[in-house]
């Protein structure tokens, strides 16, 4: 079981290797923070969600499939919103519509009609883990690069001095598709060379 929250991690990161979630994952990643809250956001609703659908699986029609997984999802992001929204406001208004567009991630729908929809509760919790987690990773990595360059700042803090020149194309759209190439670049890379190390061990 424990490959199915690994899977997520690594070999099928939404980000790097699904290349799903692209509208979020190019948006809201001009600070760390922004891209932490959406993973967080979007680590609730695919956990929530898949835990739920897994446990209904067996009572939901064929018919009714889709719409039925649509509306528990939609459930757990309205839940999300309206969390961020009273608890933080300034990050809620910074993601704009991008929390409430949860509900069309490719992540989400894809899990629960690929996995959990056809697994029991306990390793579908733990591939919506895997995926969420992955997710987040991915849009930390990818905010705390931009931001670095972008303001000179990881989290808020100051990291490069004042002397630094900001790049101002990395807080600006093909900052983050630069970026995002880079680094699926390289993600491809060392994948490669760790599958390369495991057939030679093997």
């Amino acid at each position: 079981m424990i490959k199915d929250l690994i899977r997520g991690l690594w070999r099928e990161n939404p980000i790097f290797v699904q290349v799903l979630g692209m509208c979020p994952t190019l948006a809201v990643t001009t600070k760390a923070l922004f891209g932490f809250s959406m993973g967080i956001a979007t680590l609730f609703v695919v956990v929530s969600s898949s835990v739920v659908i897994s446990i209904i699986r067996k009572l939901v029609p064929e018919q009714v499939r889709i719409p039925m997984f649509t509306v528990i999802i939609a459930t757990f992001v309205t839940a999300a919103d309206y969390f961020l929204k009273a608890n933080f406001f300034s990050i809620s208004k910074a993601l704009g519509p991008y929390v409430p567009l949860i509900v069309v991630n490719c992540i989400i729908l894809g899990r629960a009609e690929a996995f959990a929809s056809k697994n029991s509760v306990g390793r579908s919790f733990l591939d919506a883990l895997g995926m969420g987690l992955g997710f987040t990773c991915a849009l930390i990595v990818l905010g705390s690069i931009r931001e670095l360059f972008g303001f000179g700042t990881i989290f808020g803090f100051q990291i490069l001095g004042d002397g630094f020149e900001k790049w101002i194309i990395m807080i600006l759209p093909a900052g983050a598709f630069i970026t995002l190439g880079i680094l699926v670049g390289v993600f491809n890379i060392i994948d490669k060379k760790m599958r390369a190390r495991e057939r030679v061990q093997g």
